[in-house]
């Protein structure tokens, strides 16, 4: 069994962490740490998961009793912890915050090095890795829908993106734009152009294009519902539709969660899923790219629990066959 400690394990990403783990036929949470909340049962506060498990909160951070610790803190604060902190240099560590994700703003604590952790860019750089830093919701599902064109250099003009988010991206304290009177039967823009993904976004398109001279010019909304991140991206290209849509089909043919789809998509089914669904339309030099992921899942804490099991070289889908909530 892989031995597990979870860090800021009282949030959002904190609870579906643990519902997937009680469930992983190769896990054993050992502690899930929590001050605020430390000797109170998990499910006081994930109440979804009463009657599945008897574990408490803890103060304590036995790091020598684990294999790996999962980080669930708000940006910013892993940097911090691990300064104050030392990890046993044996325990991997999995970053679910922004702190490591780009490698020229890197912080760099000590002798901490993290692999960006996209398995379907960097699968073989993460089986080998100690340390791996998680990609945000919008940029999973971002880059997930330009990787292939990255790869076939068609990156050549300025990508125009608009995403949608769920609720649950902003975390579970409430905030002004973020409770549920505000939220319901309304839509808004926010951060345009300077969302704090488009570094590892084109981190990542740069690592598979070679270079990227051009703008992603990223739109993101809230979205009226609680689960899941759609997206449009268009590529402005001369490049035959039927090829491209060949190479993306090629490109995810031995990805475990990702797949390309002949038909329009519908969020509803990725929603609870671990999957990132891609979809191509083509309009004279266009192409309109679609893809769609649950930001709590492929866009964080099953993206995660899919990195671990190739830390540890089990099978990567282990504990993450989950069905969408399509009714």
């Amino acid at each position: 069994m892989i031995r597990i400690g979870i860090l800021g394990a009282a949030g959002y990403t904190g609870g579906e962490l643990i519902r997937l783990l009680l469930n992983h036929p190769e896990a054993e949470i050992v502690f899930a740490n929590s001050e605020s909340n430390a000797g109170n049962p998990v499910c006081d506060v994930h109440e979804g998961l009463i009657g599945d498990t008897d574990l408490k909160f803890s103060a304590e951070m036995p790091f020598d009793k684990v294999d790996v610790v999962f980080f669930c803190f708000g940006h910013g604060k892993s940097e911090a912890f691990l300064k104050e902190h030392t990890i046993p240099a044996n325990v991997k560590i999995i970053d679910l915050a922004q702190d490591f994700r780009v490698k020229d703003e890197g912080l760099r604590v000590r002798d901490y090095d993290f692999v960006y952790g996209l398995p379907e860019l960097n699968r073989e750089a993460i089986r080998k890795a100690q340390h791996v830093a998680n990609p945000g919701c919008f940029a999973t599902c971002i880059q997930l829908g330009l990787l292939p064109a990255a790869k076939m250099g068609l990156l050549k003009y300025d990508v125009s993106v608009n995403a949608i988010t769920g609720s649950t991206g902003a975390g579970q304290k409430p905030g002004a734009t973020t409770h549920f009177s505000w939220r319901n039967n309304n839509l808004s823009i926010y951060k345009p152009f300077t969302h704090q993904h488009l570094a590892e976004i084109r981190q990542s398109l740069v690592q598979q294009q070679g270079s990227l001279d051009v703008d992603i010019d990223f739109i993101p909304y809230r979205g009226d519902f609680a689960r899941g991140i759609f997206t449009t991206e268009v590529i402005r290209t001369k490049a035959n539709a039927d090829e491209v849509i060949a190479a993306y089909k090629e490109y995810y043919s031995d990805a475990a969660f990702t797949h390309y789809s002949d038909k329009s998509l519908d969020l509803k089914q990725v929603v609870n899923t671990n999957k990132c669904l891609v979809h191509i339309d083509a309009f004279d030099n266009k192409l309109l790219v679609t893809s769609c992921i649950d930001n709590l899942l492929k866009g964080a804490v099953g993206q995660a629990v899919q990195n671990m099991n190739l830390m540890f070289g089990i099978d990567e889908t282990a504990g993450l066959r989950l069905k969408a909530s399509a009714f």
